[in-house]
């Protein structure tokens, strides 16, 4: 037994804020933008508009694509880095909104990584038999976090939201999944503050990103490099069986030497970066559902999603459309 995607959804909030928009903000412009990461707009949440509220919206999206009601969906798995609440976590707050009540319901937190390790968990739920209809979401609201002082954090991250529906399969559709973390790396790229450790002298009870953007930069690549080697030889599959790479939106430049990695041109690519910016665990399943609402991805193709984020963590997912 397999678990397959059988639906994708996602949601952007409605304002919509260009690179000239930062420029009367901040010390930045919009071609030292565009060069360095490719973003051009992002959105942002509206005030009130929380993580779940987006969520909720990919999520409807995604069930209706499945031709599945709420009431039909017995997991949810839910990645986020700023949830609504410190509890009830971000997964139940989503099923009393939908009313399929009683089954599992929970949020997985690994920073840009979570929609992957999400699906991951989700993935072995349906394929255990402990699940049937599995509702897996990434959906985040940086913004929050985001300190708008620091033009190198602020001009990247975004809010949005992509789910997946999964439901089983004598077939392979999610083919493999590969988690990783590494923690001696965290002071690279962190969040200011927390509720047990409090926040940083200095930032006024908020917590906000911070990012070493080079060093991240340096480690993301390589890991990320790694990633492709060990879900192609996991597989035995040669670089050329892959049709799609849907990778996190972080960065262009990271994108691109992820690409070259797997020897595969950029139209092979689904590109999101510069439309939505870095929307953390939203990235991947935003990606994911343009690539296949456009009609691009198309059933059986060949799909590598992977994601690199604050922790370190990374991993990847080989999925057959």
């Amino acid at each position: 037994m397999y678990a397959r995607i059988i639906g994708t959804g996602s949601f952007l909030p409605e304002r919509v804020v260009h690179n000239a928009d930062l420029e009367k903000i901040m010390d930045t412009s919009d071609e030292w933008i565009r060069e360095r990461t490719g973003i051009q707009r992002r959105h942002y949440a509206a005030e009130g508009q929380t993580t779940v509220d987006l969520g909720e919206q990919a999520a409807r999206r995604a069930i209706a694509a499945a031709g599945l009601r709420p009431e039909d969906i017995d997991l949810i798995v839910f990645g986020t880095t700023t949830p609504d609440l410190v509890f009830p976590n971000a997964g139940a707050l989503l099923q009393a909104r939908l009313g399929c009540l009683g089954g599992a319901a929970f949020s997985v937190e690994a920073a840009c990584s979570s929609f992957i390790y999400a699906l991951s968990v989700a993935e072995k739920f349906v394929r255990l038999g402990e699940a049937r209809r599995a509702l897996v979401v990434g959906a985040e609201t940086l913004t929050r976090i985001t300190d708008f002082s620091d033009r190198t954090t602020a001009v990247l991250f975004a809010d949005g939201a992509g789910a997946v529906v999964l439901a089983p399969s004598e077939q392979p559709g999610i083919i493999s999944t590969h988690l990783h973390a590494d923690g001696s790396y965290q002071n690279l790229l962190y969040c200011t503050g927390g509720i047990s450790k409090g926040y940083e002298p200095g930032t006024d009870n908020r917590a906000v990103i911070r990012m070493a953007g080079r060093e991240t930069f340096k480690v993301a690549v390589t890991m990320l490099g790694n990633s492709v080697d060990e879900v192609l030889a996991k597989n035995n599959l040669p670089k050329s069986a892959v049709n799609w790479l849907v990778p996190h939106q972080a960065n262009i430049r990271i994108i691109q030497a992820v690409a070259k990695k797997l020897d595969m041109p950029m139209e092979r690519v689904i590109l999101t970066v510069q439309e939505h910016g870095n929307t953390s665990a939203a990235s991947v399943p935003l990606a994911l559902d343009t690539g296949v609402r456009d009609g691009r991805i198309k059933p059986g193709e060949l799909v590598l999603l992977e994601a690199f984020g604050g922790g370190f963590t990374w991993g990847s997912a080989l999925v057959r459309m």
